[in-house]
């Protein structure tokens, strides 16, 4: 099952990307969600430039933070997935009963796929695993997930820079606020579009959706002190 597991990692995170299009979107997400919260609350009628600095630096800092706070997370969650197949591996090869076996092992498979898997499959790879030599400990992190943490990191910090560059190049702080969220909007439009194309939704209605569910995450963020 160590080598079930280790299938099953790979054909979450194929070779050819670090991470899928979904976890890309929910990272560009959570970074868009962090920096309109900086960003809304700077009042610009009275907002100076050294006001206008102070947020620049707060939300690319606090996004910076997440977004490492965030890949760590991420990593303790592969360790935690692999620790639990490595014991389910344990349970399902000194299992003196075949069934509870078999029942262990499905309980390992993504739930599609333990769907459609026979009783005889499920015996195989009971017989399989009884075979394989016993594994000494967890798998631990490869170069792979450190790579899909820098990633994260990365996704949640650089949507940041889309919504602070009109501060950067724009003087006028209430013109260079509308035009920042006009692009956080336009980003979220599109981080719903690219979702519903994931999960076989309506592109334009999750679009529109993902704006809405935004904007008002944003709200929460800044009522309760964001």
């Amino acid at each position: 099952m160590h080598a079930i597991g280790q299938a099953l990692e790979q054909s979450k995170h194929p070779a050819n990307h670090l991470l899928d299009p979904a976890d890309r979107i929910s990272e560009v997400l959570f970074g868009l969600i962090m920096v309109l919260t900086s960003t809304s609350t700077m009042s610009v009628l009275t907002a100076g430039r050294a006001d206008v600095n102070t947020m620049i630096i707060g939300a690319l800092g606090c996004n910076l933070a997440w977004g490492i706070i965030d890949a760590g997370i991420y990593l303790m969650g592969i360790l935690d997935e692999r620790g639990r197949n490595f014991r389910m591996v344990l349970a399902a090869r000194h299992a003196t009963d075949p069934g509870h076996a078999r029942r262990l092992i499905e309980e390992g498979l993504p739930e599609s796929l333990a769907a459609v898997v026979s009783h005889a499959e499920l015996e195989a790879m009971r017989q399989k695993l009884r075979q394989l030599p016993k594994p000494a400990a967890p798998a631990g992190l490869s170069r792979n997930d450190a790579l899909s943490a820098l990633a994260i990191c990365l996704w949640v910090f650089l949507s940041t820079l889309p919504i602070v560059i009109p501060f950067l190049f724009i003087k006028d702080a209430h013109l260079a606020l509308r035009i920042s969220n006009a692009i956080g909007i336009a980003m979220l439009f599109l981080c719903g579009y690219a979702f519903a194309k994931c999960i076989g939704r309506r592109p334009w209605g999750i679009g529109l959706l993902m704006i809405a569910v935004g904007c008002a995450l944003v709200g929460v963020a800044i009522t309760l002190g964001g």
